[in-house]
């Protein structure tokens, strides 16, 4: 399950494991888009990868601290430490491949 990060828990929610965290804002088209294409990954890989999501409009200084200037944004940390950083949609099988990578 996806699990919706904030300000006050996003660097807890990543700091173990392949963590992948969707920066999006509920009035962003592509953002719509992406979300069922990282719902389906997770499905499938939820066992070796957390997926979690962060409102970028309630959460700003989290947004912030990362540059996050564009959304939809992947940000990919592994052990708490940002490996990748993913801007714009993307298909099921570019993120598969991307994440694979990293495990």
């Amino acid at each position: 399950m996806i699990k919706e990060t904030t300000d006050n828990t996003f660097e807890k929610d990543t700091e173990k494991g392949l963590v992948l965290t969707d920066f999006y804002a509920t009035w962003c088209a592509p953002c719509k888009m992406q979300a069922p294409i990282i719902e389906d990954l997770d499905e499938e890989m939820g066992d070796k990868v957390t997926f979690n999501k962060i409102d970028i409009d309630k959460n700003e200084k989290t947004a912030e601290k990362f540059g996050i200037m564009s959304i939809p944004t992947l940000l990919i940390k592994k052990d708490g430490e940002v490996v990748d950083t993913i801007v714009g949609m993307h298909t099921k099988n570019q993120l598969n491949t991307i994440l694979n990578e990293y495990l």
